[in-house]
């Protein structure tokens, strides 16, 4: 789990991971997981627009797109919405959860998300998210 090994590192327990662990899953489910499913299965058809030209929540799991994008884009379209980072006329279902949710809470739910994936798409966030 990326939480456990960040934790560690840093000097911090096993408690404390799992508690963080804990409250991001629960935050997701409360937040997230209308659109973006329970099990981060994403919506039917997530590549294909809708009527109204705007997209289907992705996964957040390794079968969508989440882990390509580093860990500030992921924060800043998750605080201040996608267009934030695809650009100011991007239409999108997904609301801005800055004044909703603390950073805090923003990042114990990226981290849950990201405690789910294999390693090599960890791996392969966590790279992305140092060249930015």
């Amino acid at each position: 789990m990326a939480i456990l090994a960040v934790s560690i590192a840093t000097g911090g327990t096993l408690s404390h991971a799992v508690e963080n662990s804990t409250e991001g899953r629960q935050l997701y489910l409360d937040n997230c997981a209308a659109c973006h499913g329970e099990t981060l299965e994403g919506q039917p058809q997530w590549r294909e627009r809708l009527p109204n030209g705007r997209m289907p929540a992705p996964p957040h799991d390794e079968t969508g797109h989440t882990w390509h994008h580093s860990d500030e884009q992921l924060f800043r379209i998750t605080h201040d919405g996608v267009a934030a980072i695809v650009g100011g006329n991007y239409e999108s279902d997904m609301p801005a959860f800055g004044d909703l949710l603390t950073d805090d809470e923003i990042e114990a739910i990226l981290d849950y998300i990201k405690s789910t994936w294999p390693e090599r798409a960890r791996a392969y966030q966590e790279q992305m998210s140092e060249q930015n």
